[in-house]
């Protein structure tokens, strides 16, 4: 098993640009039976990951 352990002294890099993520964007994408967002570094604009999702009854 891996441990979990919270590092708030650690700042995480894009894998894509290898530059610190100070921030990170997303943006909604709608679609007919729900949505999802996606999220992206804000340094170079590429993906880092789709949200689940959310089907049409769950808001």
């Amino acid at each position: 098993m891996i441990a979990l352990k919270e590092k708030n002294d650690a700042q995480p890099l894009c894998p894509h640009c290898t530059q610190p993520l100070n921030e990170v964007w997303f943006r909604e994408l709608r679609g007919f039976l729900g949505k999802r967002y996606v999220y992206f570094c804000s340094m170079c604009r590429k993906a880092l990951g789709v949200s689940h999702r959310k089907g049409f009854f769950m808001g």
